[in-house]
């Protein structure tokens, strides 16, 4: 990743794109009031996140950072799988098993190698605190 002077928003925003491809800097308040954006617009894009992670990183925040990488992975997941991931993580709501599919799924269908190492590592830890449905 380049490296990108912070904040983002002011030193790359020609160079970044929302998740429509829409350059930053295009994204504007009078591009609002004319119309000219959509909803996708609005959408941070995956390369976005990393930029934004890789200045956590070079920043110290190696725990935001890592955040912010699994969020870029979850810009290809639909909202709705992503929710009921959500759902699945909460304590109770899911058996081991179910959550390594969950893993296996993020890794299979869309790449999210980074979360799928986080639903693992839940998962054992679930079964460590005794926080799993029962089957």
């Amino acid at each position: 990743m380049e490296d990108l002077p912070y904040p983002l928003r002011e030193h790359a925003a020609g160079t970044l794109r929302a998740a429509s491809g829409r350059p930053l800097n295009e994204i504007t308040e009078a591009a609002l009031d004319a119309g000219e954006l959509t909803i996708a617009d609005t959408r941070i894009s995956a390369a976005t996140l990393l930029a934004q992670a890789e200045v956590a990183r070079r920043a110290g925040y190696p725990q935001l950072a890592e955040n912010l990488a699994r969020a870029a992975e979850l810009t290809a997941v639909p909202n709705t799988e992503v929710l009921r991931i959500y759902d699945r993580l909460r304590p109770g709501r899911a058996t081991h098993a179910e959550l390594l599919a969950l893993a296996e799924l993020l890794e299979r269908e869309y790449s999210a190698h980074r979360c799928a190492g986080f639903i693992r590592e839940a998962a054992a830890v679930y079964l460590q605190r005794g926080l799993l449905r029962k089957a």
